[in-house]
């Protein structure tokens, strides 16, 4: 069975499952192993250290797969901001033809990729976010409920209740993100309103992620209490996994000390370290709480395929099991 949704009539993919950008994770081996899957792989532009780099990569990905792929730009205050504008040049002369925005102030991305023809997939935390990227022009939009991994915002709304809120006022087409990783999360996600789900902590777990085994096992052993939630006092929340570098980050954190204090601990550099080498307490890695419904380290192929015979299985036996 299909699950048709405006965002597979949209984004020209079998099955309504996207998988999110992730740093130092949306490489072109991941994006183009959720694609042949039937998925939208993505590919994290920032994590190639140049724009051309990216161009190299997007090239890389085209002899992975013919099916569609998108790539990730995200836009985040900073001292010394990347390029932007230049990523997203290389973005568009490479053809892409679905971006993954996220972050600050997004509109002149946004108008630079829409007059390329590109569709636009903005990711949010909060319904008044979702709206105002709908009135900026994006083509959908990913809503992203306080069970994710990274930043989930500072409103800390579960999935629960944002994906309807955000249904009820949202009119283009709608991802739901954050917590979801079998095919349960994937019929919830259509029943509150959405019309498919964007996947990040589970798609680290799988053969294809290139990230060390040994990260790939801590999330299938972790449980759904094994993450952490930083930055709160800095008002920039993040939820990573609980590793011995984040409960002693949090505590400094938590004792009133500045962000200077912890620097040295949640540094990206120490972080990258920890998924190559495959240490789960060398550094801060990004986990949901979803790690508590991984239980093994499939192929994509295998965990779509799961996912949508789930699915399946729900809504033509549960469900209808249901019925009076």
């Amino acid at each position: 069975m299909a699950i048709k949704t405006r965002i597979t009539e949209m984004l020209g993919i079998e099955h309504p499952i996207v998988q999110g950008g992730m740093m130092w994770v949306g490489t072109a081996d991941l994006a183009a192993a959720v694609s042949n899957a039937g998925g939208l792989g993505i590919i994290t532009a920032l994590t190639q250290p140049t724009p051309d780099a990216l161009r190299a990569e997007i090239d890389r990905c085209r002899t992975l797969t013919d099916k569609p792929f998108g790539v990730n730009l995200t836009i985040l205050p900073s001292i010394n901001p990347p390029p932007y504008a230049e990523y997203r040049q290389a973005i568009i002369d490479s053809g892409v033809k679905i971006v993954e925005t996220a972050g600050y102030k997004p509109q002149e991305h946004v108008d630079h990729f829409k007059e390329h023809g590109i569709k636009v997939i903005h990711k949010c935390t909060a319904v008044r976010h979702a709206l105002s990227a709908e009135r900026m022009g994006v083509d959908a939009i990913s809503i992203d409920g306080f069970e994710c991994a990274g930043h989930p915002g500072e409103d800390d709304i579960p999935g629960l209740i944002l994906i309807p809120a955000a249904a009820d006022k949202v009119k283009i087409p709608m991802l739901a993100s954050g917590g979801f990783g079998d095919g349960r999360g994937l019929v919830a996600a259509l029943a509150l309103g959405a019309e498919g789900i964007n996947m990040g902590t589970r798609f680290c777990a799988t053969v294809e992620a290139p990230i060390h085994q040994g990260i790939k096992q801590a999330m299938v052993d972790n449980d759904e209490r094994a993450t952490e939630l930083m930055f709160r006092s800095y008002h920039n929340t993040a939820r990573v996994a609980k590793n011995k570098v984040a409960v002693e980050a949090v505590a400094i954190e938590r004792s009133g000390q500045p962000f200077e204090a912890i620097a040295h601990l949640v540094n990206g550099k120490r972080g990258k370290e920890g998924l190559e080498n495959g240490d789960p307490d060398h550094g801060i890695w990004t986990a949901g709480m979803i790690q508590g419904l991984i239980h093994d380290i499939p192929t994509c192929q295998v965990l779509i395929d799961r996912i949508m015979a789930e699915a399946e299985d729900i809504l033509k036996q549960r469900l209808a099991g249901f019925m009076a």
